[in-house]
Order: structure tokens, then sequence, then C-alpha cells
């Protein structure tokens, strides 16, 4: 009976989580981080709508779902496919939440393991984020914030904040509920 005890005492003590699983199954990473990415991608667009648009007024409400248009593409498509930017701008969002999502689900059980809290390594994640995908999207255009701006800096790391906790702290507990599904 001592002997458990202290192994597990031990465990912990080396940053070791008892009984968490070493690998969840593939489908489970993905499930978890398609959900965790789509559960930040509300909430980055929640924060937008009360920040960007309410206030700092920097575009109308209307301007969110086609934003991602604009940065991948330019404004001169965005303009020029109408009402598809819309479409498309939110198709962009979600599907690179999700592609975030995955690739957090597939990291998190390594963190999980050496103790560490999701939302200490989801603030991390949200940096490594934004540089990872406006450096690309700087790559593909020149038609983009000015990414040297303090301010845009800032902006981006907070919503980028918004998107990462919400979407690890899901991940977290789908993958701890269900390892090995």
């Amino acid at each position: 009976m001592g002997g458990n005890a202290t192994a597990r005492g031990h465990e912990i003590d080396h940053g070791q989580v008892a009984g968490a699983a070493d690998k969840p199954g593939t489908r489970a990473i993905i499930r978890a981080g398609i959900i965790g990415g789509l559960t930040g991608a509300v909430i980055i667009w929640i924060y937008e709508a009360l920040i960007w648009v309410g206030a700092q007024h920097l575009m109308p409400l209307a301007g969110i779902p086609r934003n991602a248009t604009g940065l991948v593409f330019g404004k001169a498509f965005q303009e020029a496919i109408g009402i598809w930017a819309y479409v498309l701008g939110t198709v962009i969002h979600f599907f690179f939440a999700s592609a975030w999502g995955i690739l957090f689900a597939a990291i998190w059980p390594y963190f999980r393991r050496r103790g560490y809290e999701a939302t200490f390594v989801a603030l991390f994640y949200a940096i490594f984020a934004w540089i990872v995908m406006h450096v690309a999207i700087s790559i593909a255009g020149d038609n983009h914030p000015n990414y040297y701006d303090p301010a845009v800096i800032i902006g981006g790391f907070m919503s980028h904040f918004c998107f990462t906790v919400p979407l690890a702290l899901t991940i977290k507990r789908l993958l701890a509920s269900n390892p090995q599904r």
C-alpha cells in the first residue's frame, strides 16, 4: 500500500502525471483538435467583435468574416468577389483554426506528460501561431497591416491568446476524458 502512494508521489515530483495515457489515438487527436480549433475560432471572433469593432472601431462587424479573404488574397480580390468574400473568409478562418487545433492536440500529450498546464502552453502557442501566420501572410502579398507597428503586434497577440487558451482547454478536456478513442 505504501509503495503505490510513494510511487505516485515520486512520479508527480518529477513532473510526470500519474495515470495520463502516453499517446491518444489519431482519431482522438483529430477530433479534439477540430473541436478545440472551432471553439477558439468562435471565441476569437467574439474578441474581434468586442475589441476591434466595438472598442477600437477598426472595422465594421460585417468585416470580420471577410477579413481572412483580404489577408490571404489581398483587398482587391476581396472586393472583386463581393459577397463570396464572406464565405471564403469564413472557410479560411475555420479551416486554419481547425488545423492549428489539430497541431495543438498532437503536441499536447507531450506537455501533459511533463505536468504543464494547458493555459501556459497556449500562451506560447499563441505567439508562435501569430508569427507563423503573419510571416506567411507577408510572403503571400503586400496588402496587410504594418506588422512592425507595436499596436498591431500587441493586438495580434491578444487576439491569438483569446484563440489558443479556449482551444487548449477544450483539447485538454477532450483528450483527458477519452485518451484512447
